[in-house]
């Protein structure tokens, strides 16, 4: 299933994207998509109905694929040539952050760059949804636990994330800087989430163009590694990396200016656009 989110922000329904393209109204069998709703369990319900028997509406806008997330998790420096653009050497474990969860935003939301900013970046990655309560989950029984997969573009203030002291997370948290969606597309459509193509435009051009067999640890490894360190629960989504092509690796780096419009994707999960705005005074 293709999973979503459609009308304007903040009365957004459930929906599904049926095999034909169209919007399908889940609203009469689900309040909405996030914690528990998402679980194996209520997914396994939403999967019994038949989306021919669901209403067509016609959707305007598509929201965050997730109404909510109990956490948003990171993982940083997970792709071989991204450690290397950034000058670092592969981590030995999985190094993980946190979004704050008022990040969340559609996939065609705006990005306003935050008062202040001079080094808003951009990072396409793969999002994982957890779909049980998971602890000590072994890497063979880690995929297991995955409710669907999403588009993530962790967007990252870079000064405020490296130039200071504290935590990366304080340069990850800006509103609007965790678009995720436009669908969370179930994992029995994801036969292997290490063999997933992923990109990113900047005004055209190709800035972000890899696969997630590049990673350097696999979701099965994070999922199962983070279960020990922690609960996570259903609804809770992993940003799993981002691959080399970041403004800040390049030579001048290049951050978002107003105007600039972002394109990227991830095969089979469906694309995200947004265009910069500057702050609003």
């Amino acid at each position: 299933m293709k999973l979503l989110r459609w009308g304007p922000r903040g009365a957004e329904k459930p929906g599904l994207l049926d095999a034909e393209g169209q919007v399908r109204d889940l609203s009469a069998h689900v309040s909405d998509l996030a914690g528990d709703a998402v679980s194996l369990r209520a997914l396994d319900r939403l999967r019994a109905l038949r989306p021919e028997d669901l209403p067509v509406v016609e959707a305007e806008r598509l929201g965050a694929c997730l109404a909510w997330v109990p956490n948003f998790h990171c993982v940083g420096l997970n792709y071989a040539r991204h450690a290397a653009e950034a000058g670092a050497q592969p981590p030995a474990e999985p190094v993980l952050f946190s979004k704050a969860t008022t990040a969340l935003a559609g996939p065609f939301d705006p990005i306003v760059i935050p008062k202040g900013s001079v080094k808003t970046d951009w990072e396409v990655e793969l999002g994982v949804v957890i779909g049980a309560e998971v602890e000590h989950v072994s890497e063979a029984e880690a995929l297991s636990c995955v409710a669907g997969y999403c588009v993530v573009n962790d967007l990252s203030e870079r000064a405020w994330q490296l130039e200071g002291t504290g935590q990366w997370s304080k340069g990850k948290s800006a509103p609007g800087f965790g678009p995720i969606g436009p669908w969370l597309v179930t994992a029995d459509e994801v036969p292997d989430p290490q063999d997933l193509p992923l990109w990113l435009d900047l005004n055209g051009e190709t800035q972000q163009l890899s696969s997630t067999a590049d990673m350097i640890f696999s979701v099965a490894e994070i999922i199962s590694y983070m279960s020990r360190h922690m609960r996570l629960r259903p609804g809770d989504i992993i940003a799993t990396g981002t691959p080399e092509g970041v403004g800040m690796g390049q030579t001048p780096q290049r951050f978002l200016r107003p105007g600039d419009v972002l394109e990227l994707g991830v095969t089979g999960l469906g694309d995200q656009r947004q265009t910069a705005l500057a702050w609003p005074g």
